[in-house]
């Protein structure tokens, strides 16, 4: 089965283990999904199934939505509610316009320091294990953009909000460094993310739903993105058989029509995706994945 499929993840999975009941569900063994949501987190995560697995890398800038909670009173060693608390609880009398001030720091391109416990690499090894083995973990910050950030209330010690970030950035982090700089500590204690890149809450399947469709391919298959609404970016064209066989055998080919396109979508029929080129000079394209 190829295609992409966009699922509402419910809290208490890993975004490993959504795959692999997803692979139960469709049969499909080759799945992978873009962005990992922590374990507590709900929402949108799209994953990508069979060869449209090797669409990947045009994924990996997307930014991110979400909305949730910052709870104030003592960091975690996570970051977040799951994890052990990492500093004395104290009992903040915080104001909405105090949070907001600090928030406001949070906006634009900015050095961000990665959680202790997260999937960055350190000499090929994630930063988790490490951190569970009790050994130092040291992190470069990476600049991340955040495209908003807004505190949309705050009942007790408990600061709602909703936020844009660009990819690879960690909204515990922000949480966390929100509570240094108060002074009193501070974790995510919830995060729905409702939107990856294009993809939204409203087109996500709950897992529950598609369980109901085990063994029935088809009618999974009505449940995927269709291949034209992917990456918008790119035009699409419906090739010939000449530049179709050109293509799935690693050539290039003229596509007039595109000379000014950096990157092609190159469809065989209307739900058929074949290939991405890419332009090498004028209107000739250069297949750089194949499909099929």
């Amino acid at each position: 089965m190829n295609g992409l499929l966009v699922i509402d993840k419910p809290g208490g999975m890993t975004s490993h283990d959504v795959v692999s009941r997803l692979r139960r569900i469709t049969g499909e063994q080759s799945i992978g999904h873009l962005g990992t949501l922590d374990p507590m987190a709900t929402g949108v995560l799209p994953l990508l199934l069979g060869k449209f697995t090797r669409l990947a890398q045009f994924f990996s800038s997307a930014e991110k939505s979400y909305t949730g909670t910052i709870r104030f009173g003592f960091a975690t060693d996570t970051y977040d509610a799951e994890g052990e608390p990492a500093s004395a609880a104290t009992d903040p009398e915080l104001t909405l316009e105090q949070v907001r001030h600090v928030a406001a720091r949070f906006y634009g391109t900015m050095q961000q320091i990665p959680p202790t416990f997260s999937a960055k690499k350190i000499a090929g090894k994630p930063a988790y294990k490490l951190a569970r083995a009790g050994k130092p973990v040291e992190l470069k910050p990476a600049t991340v953009h955040i495209d908003s950030f807004e505190i949309t209330g705050l009942d007790c010690d408990q600061a709602a909000f909703t936020l844009s970030i660009s990819a690879g950035g960690y909204v515990r982090s922000i949480a966390h460094e929100m509570g240094q700089t108060l002074g009193c500590g501070a974790h995510l204690s919830s995060l729905r993310r409702t939107r990856a890149g294009v993809f939204t809450l409203s087109e996500a399947h709950k897992l529950d739903e598609l369980q109901e469709l085990a063994g029935n391919s088809s009618g999974v298959e009505e449940k995927l993105v269709h291949p034209r609404s992917l990456l918008p970016e790119m035009p699409a064209v419906t090739a010939d058989a000449h530049v179709l066989g050109r293509m799935r055998n690693g050539g290039q080919a003229n596509l007039p029509e595109f000379s000014s396109a950096p990157l092609v979508k190159v469809f065989a029929a209307q739900r058929d995706l074949a290939a991405i080129a890419r332009r090498v000079a004028g209107t000739l394209f250069q297949p750089i994945v194949v499909l099929g």
